[in-house]
């Protein structure tokens, strides 16, 4: 039974994204009646796939749906139809991203980037933002991803180094790290969801994201330094040692490092193309990315000379990989549902209203200094960054507020961020605890909760004086 709805999966979510890709430059109404259909199978069949732990989550989101259908004006099944159009664009680049990380697998870039980067590493401070630049770097092409990968690599880095004091410092940087792309990174598709839901202009927020990245990495640098002077511990020795063994086995000598270089035009050459795309031709930033993805990917692999490679990792990822987001896929189709079940119900129009009277009734509060704390309260109970930005920005969409929506943007994305470094219920914590042995709340609330205040307050400091400006 499980393989059969594998495949029913497989099948339906990769023709509900083709279809998606064709009804986008050329409309056709069938079509999407089709896509309705697509999106129903596919809800249905990562039901099948998924353990009863894990199914709970759509299925509560669904039947909330569908009781304030039922409650509302309309057909249920044009609701349906509608709802299970909400996400396509969504659920159809994160089929296309993974992909990206069948480029990173084929040479050691990451290793040769730190070893190149030994005169910047050298300290732990130093090796602390590298750790966390890094981290956003290879968020770009492995999403959530770069959490294990990073991981996994400094470990072997530091495979001597197994204190506490040290997995402190380790997984801190890959963690927040990783919740700092969340800000700015256009492959994130939480972050890019929120630009076009808000109707932001992406350079702009992509700007602000990475200024509050800088500021958060900086936090972040001096939150772990005070925290190995604390515990009376030199990393920097430590690190230098490390970085010495790791420049002899480098395959590049010279002071020309051809990985670096190759993997810096690959950075530039993905994000550059997607860019000039949609201001050239004007198309949607959901639509581009995945399409460029797609044909970089293969471009890559011929230019290479391994197209054995890319047909090997595509029937794997056919074979594997797709049916493993079976939970991510449902948790995103059931939330569309309750997203247009509750825009159509007029729920988000009082979600905002009731805030409005907080912020009346208290004078220095504002939506933005609240918006963070619902994604938080949403993290802790189990909603990852993705269906609690695809939520709040859902509902944010049809609201009407006096702020620049770069800024709320910004806002929403700090409120991710937190959640990301303190609930040990999101994943990029889960996969943290399973690869450190640490448990979620030493690895999330323990590690991270001043810092998470701090960061706080830094961002809200920025908002607050720009709006005031």
């Amino acid at each position: 039974m499980k393989g059969i709805a594998a495949k029913g999966f497989t099948f339906s979510v990769s023709v509900y994204a083709l279809l998606h890709f064709i009804t986008y430059f050329f409309f056709n109404e069938a079509l999407f009646n089709v896509l309705s259909v697509l999106g129903s199978l596919t809800l249905v069949f990562g039901l099948i796939l998924l353990p009863l732990n894990k199914m709970q989550l759509p299925i509560f989101l669904s039947t909330i749906a569908v009781a304030v259908m039922l409650l509302t004006n309309g057909s249920l099944l044009d609701g349906l139809a509608e709802g299970f159009l909400q996400m396509r664009s969504l659920i159809s680049l994160l089929l296309i991203v993974p992909m990206i990380s069948w480029v990173l697998n084929e040479e050691p870039y990451i290793d040769e980037i730190m070893s190149y980067g030994h005169k910047f590493l050298n300290e732990s401070r130093k090796f602390y933002l590298g750790l966390t630049g890094m981290t956003q770097i290879i968020s770009h092409f492995l999403l959530f991803g770069a959490v294990p990968m990073m991981y996994s690599f400094i470990d072997s880095f530091l495979k001597e180094q197994k204190s506490e004091a040290w997995e402190q410092f380790k997984g801190t940087a890959i963690l927040r790290g990783f919740a700092l792309s969340t800000l700015w990174v256009i492959s994130i598709p939480s972050f890019i969801f929120a630009v076009e839901a808000l109707g932001a202009t992406l350079w702009k927020s992509v700007a602000l994201g990475f200024s509050a990245a800088i500021g958060g990495s900086l936090l972040g640098a001096f939150f772990a330094y005070r925290q190995e002077k604390r515990d009376g511990d030199d990393f920097s020795a430590v690190l230098r040692t490390e970085i010495g063994k790791a420049i002899k086995n480098s395959r590049n000598t010279g002071k020309w490092n051809r990985d670096v270089a190759e993997f810096a035009f690959l950075f530039v050459s993905l994000f550059g193309t997607i860019f000039f795309i949609h201001e050239v031709w004007r198309i949607d930033f959901l639509v581009v990315i995945p399409l460029v993805i797609l044909f970089w990917t293969l471009l890559y692999f011929l230019l290479k000379k391994r197209l054995r490679n890319y047909v090997a990792d595509g029937k794997n990822y056919f074979s594997n990989g797709i049916s493993r987001q079976a939970q991510q896929f449902s948790i995103l189709l059931s939330a569309g549902l309750m997203i247009y079940a509750l825009n159509r119900s007029g729920t988000g129009a009082y979600v905002i209203d009731g805030m409005n009277y907080i912020t009346e009734l208290i004078p220095f509060l504002n939506i933005l200094l609240l918006l963070p704390f619902i994604l938080i309260v949403l993290g802790f109970i189990g909603l990852g960054p993705l269906p609690v930005i695809v939520l709040v920005t859902g509902i944010l969409e049809g609201a009407v507020l006096p702020y620049p929506p770069e800024l709320i943007v910004l806002a929403v994305t700090s409120g991710s961020v937190i959640s990301i470094i303190l609930s040990p219920f999101v994943m990029p914590v889960i996969i943290l605890s399973s690869m450190n042995g640490l448990s979620g709340i030493r690895n999330g609330i323990r590690f991270n909760l001043r810092y998470a205040i701090a960061f706080y307050i830094m961002v809200q400091l920025f908002i607050q004086t720009s709006i005031l400006l």
